[in-house]
């Protein structure tokens, strides 16, 4: 398997976290799955509602570069195949009155 590398500089990956995740919508807090608002933990807190996001900004800048790349490939593809069968088809119909 390639391996694709990028190189950020080191005074730059904030701001590439901070515009991917602005873009994206990234959230340090995620509605919990285990929410109940009529549970309570062993020290009688009651669960909360949202949680720390699991995923990292790391994390979902890297998930979001591979869904951005494969959307290309998807989209690139697709049109190619588009193209193919638009060319591999005759326009040419032989169309005639059989009663003339």
């Amino acid at each position: 398997m390639a391996i694709f590398e990028l190189e950020i500089d080191d005074t730059d990956v904030q701001r590439v976290f901070d515009a991917v995740c602005g873009n994206y919508r990234y959230q340090a807090l995620i509605q919990n799955p285990e929410y109940d608002p009529e549970s309570v933990d062993e020290n009688g807190n009651p669960s909360l509602p949202e949680i720390a996001n699991p995923e990292t900004r790391g994390q979902f800048v890297h998930r979001k570069v591979r869904e951005f790349l494969s959307s290309h490939v998807q989209a690139w593809e697709t049109k190619q195949a588009k193209l193919a069968a638009i060319q591999s088809v005759s326009p040419d119909v032989t169309i005639s009155d059989p009663n003339p």
